[in-house]
C-alpha cells in the first residue's frame, strides 16, 4: 500500500483537477445565438456545467460566468446568455470595461478554430479577433498593467495582444490571476504557486506557501485562494504570502474578487449548486442571493 504525504495528496487533487479542466476543451453543442440577450430557464443551479471563468463588474457588480455554452449573466434568476454560443476555454477583464476570451467556435459560427485571442468592448456581445486565430486555445489568461498573459500549452505574455513573446516558464497553469492595474501575476500549479511581477516574463515557484488551484485578484495587492479542498486563503502581499481563511464546502470551478465597500475582500465561486459570495475576506460563504 502507498502511503502519500499531505502534500503529495494536494498534487494528486490538484493534477486530476487540471486534468479535467483539460478534457472540457470540446466543441459545444447547444445551438448558436447570435441577437441580443436572451433567459436561459433551466432548473439547475448554474446555466451550464462546464464554467471556464467568472468575473464581477466593480461598477455594476453584474456576475459573469463564462462556459462551455457561451457568456452568461448570472446576477439574477433566470441566467442571461449574452451574445453568441461560444466555448470560452478562457476568459478575463481587462480595463475600461473590455472582455478578451479564447476557446472554440460554437456550431454554426463563422469564427475560427481555435479562436485564439478574442477582443470585446461591449460586455460579450460581439467579439473581434485580436491574433492566433486558428493557432491558439488559450485556457488561462488574464490581463495585467503591460499586456495579456496566456496559455495554450506555452506560456505566452503580449503587450497589445498581436505580437507575442513566449516565456521561459516550464510549468503548465491551471489558473492565471492578474490585475490591470498590476504586473503581479499568479499561475496555480500542481507544486504551488508560481509568481511574476514583471507581467508573465519571468516567474519564480514558493514551494513553502499552500497549493492553490483557483486565484483571483481583488485589487493590485489583495489576492484569494481555493485550494483542490476548497479551504480558502488571502493574501495581503500580491500573493507572496498567504493566509488561511475558511472553506467553500462542494466543487469549485472558478473565482472572483472585489474589493467591497467596507473595504474587505469580497470572494465569488462558482459551485454545481449555484454562486456563493463571502463578504469577509474568504472565511464564511453563503448564496449570492443571500447576500
Amino acid at each position: 500500500m502507498h502511503t502519500f504525504t499531505p502534500a503529495a495528496r494536494r498534487r494528486v487533487l490538484l493534477s486530476g483537477a487540471a486534468l479535467i479542466l483539460a478534457l472540457t476543451a470540446c466543441t459545444p453543442t447547444s445551438p448558436p445565438t447570435t441577437t441580443g440577450p436572451q433567459s436561459e430557464p433551466s432548473d439547475k443551479a448554474l446555466p451550464s456545467s462546464h464554467v471556464h471563468g467568472l468575473t464581477v463588474n466593480p461598477d455594476t457588480s453584474q456576475v459573469l460566468l463564462a462556459t462551455h455554452d457561451g457568456l452568461f449573466d448570472v446576477t439574477k434568476e433566470p441566467a442571461t446568455k449574452i451574445g453568441g454560443t461560444n466555448d470560452l476555454m478562457g476568459f478575463t477583464a481587462g480595463k475600461d470595461g473590455v472582455f478578451y476570451a479564447s476557446g472554440h467556435p460554437g456550431p454554426g459560427s463563422d469564427l475560427p478554430n481555435p479562436l485564439g485571442l478574442l477582443k470585446s468592448s461591449d460586455g460579450g456581445q460581439s467579439w473581434e479577433k485580436v491574433s492566433r486565430q486558428g493557432q491558439s486555445d488559450f485556457h488561462a489568461m488574464t490581463a495585467t498593467k503591460t499586456g495579456i498573459v496566456a496559455y495554450d500549452g506555452e506560456l505566452r505574455q503580449s503587450a497589445d495582444g498581436q505580437t507575442w513573446n513566449t516565456a521561459a516558464a516550464g510549468f503548465a497553469p491551471a489558473v492565471l490571476a492578474g490585475h490591470p492595474d498590476s504586473d503581479t501575476v499568479l499561475g496555480t500549479t500542481t507544486e504551488g504557486i508560481q509568481r511574476s511581477t514583471d507581467g508573465g516574463a519571468t516567474w519564480s515557484l514558493d514551494k513553502s506557501g499552500p497549493v492553490i488551484q483557483y486565484a483571483a485578484f481583488a485589487n493590485p495587492d489583495e489576492a484569494a485562494g481555493v485550494a483542490p479542498d476548497g479551504t480558502t486563503y488571502y493574501s495581503a502581499d500580491g500573493g507572496a504570502s498567504w493566509t488561511k481563511q475558511g472553506r467553500i464546502d462542494g466543487e469549485v470551478m472558478a473565482i472572483a474578487a472585489l474589493k467591497g465597500a467596507d473595504g474587505k475582500p469580497w470572494i465569488w465561486a462558482a459551485t454545481p449548486d449555484g454562486i456563493v459570495v463571502s463578504t469577509d475576506g474568504g472565511t464564511n460563504f453563503r448564496p449570492m442571493d443571500a447576500v
